[in-house]
């Protein structure tokens, strides 16, 4: 028995002990102490608690502090708890520091918590980022089709990264800015031989207006000659009138057959009625000859 009670002690107090150690993590206190990390031991009780984890919280607390950066534990904890991603932030941070662009720990923190990824957001403006449109068609003023592509230099925009529109939305700008320029070309020829032209006015539409990023250049990559589109409209409406030339001509004729059906049931009416009269001479003439009527 007391042999059992023994091990029971032992495991009770090994179990005591791995509650204190979780709720109360010293290991990880002492390392942000050594670390240049000042947060308190009841903060990191409290984080427990709150279901925050501790080790999150300080390290990302010393990536921030051995990169020169100013964050408390209360600000990482409140934008964790906000569904945040606390670690992608801190880098964001950093990289933007050492890239000498404004961002503040309330933009980054507004910008992931809005659903971008503000690390790819800060990376994007040190490396802008080129996005190719699909082919867009448009017709000259000569109705000659063409088919154009075209490469769009993009950088992200911080200030315009909550609420600004996405890559969708300057891809649909540029296609129909490229529609619109070919369109008031007079010919086909002039964009093949000066393709920059469609740039230069695309470009100067500011088609970059409300959205996340900022247009650094538009190139046309392609532009390759479609259909007649001039001559087949000619063609469609030709044809059109054709038909609409036929259907009259067929109204036309089916009242020339309607009239000539009437006048030969109108004839075939008088014709019996002259036959009805003939043979009623004779019996005009015996009636007379009986009453003596003729003279005779």
């Amino acid at each position: 028995m007391e042999g059992i009670s023994i091990v029971l002690i032992v495991v009770s107090a090994l179990v005591l002990i791995f509650i204190f150690l979780y709720f109360v993590p010293l290991n990880l206190w002492i390392t942000a102490i050594f670390s240049g990390v000042r947060v308190r031991l009841l903060e990191l009780i409290f984080m427990r608690i709150r279901k925050v984890p501790p080790g999150l919280i300080v390290n990302s607390m010393i990536t921030a502090t051995k990169a020169g950066l100013h964050i408390t534990s209360s600000e990482l904890e409140t934008h964790y708890l906000a569904g945040g991603h606390v670690p992608s932030v801190i880098k964001a941070l950093i990289s933007s520091d050492k890239a000498n662009i404004n961002l503040t720990f309330k933009q980054a923190t507004a910008i992931d918590l809005a659903g971008r990824d503000v690390l790819e957001a800060v990376q994007m403006s040190v490396n802008p980022k080129v996005i190719n449109t699909t082919n867009v068609a448009a017709v000259a003023g000569d109705g000659i089709q063409l088919i154009a592509r075209a490469r769009v230099t993009v950088r992200a925009n911080i200030q315009q990264l909550v609420g600004g529109a996405g890559e969708d939305t300057i891809l649909a700008r540029v296609g129909e800015g490229i529609v619109t320029s070919i369109g008031s070309t007079k010919t086909h020829s002039e964009v093949l031989s000066n393709p920059a032209r469609i740039s230069k006015l695309v470009l100067e539409r500011g088609l970059d207006a409300g959205t996340a990023f900022e247009i650094l250049s538009i190139d046309i990559a392609d532009v390759d000659v479609g259909e007649n589109i001039g001559a087949k409209l000619q063609i469609d409406q030709a044809t059109a009138d054709l038909k609409v030339a036929e259907a009259r001509a067929e109204e036309r004729r089916a009242m020339a057959v309607a009239n000539e059906q009437e006048m030969r049931a109108l004839s075939q009416e008088a014709r019996a009625k002259v036959i009805e009269a003939e043979a009623e001479v004779p019996l005009a003439l015996a009636e007379a000859f009986r009453k003596g009527n003729l003279g005779i």
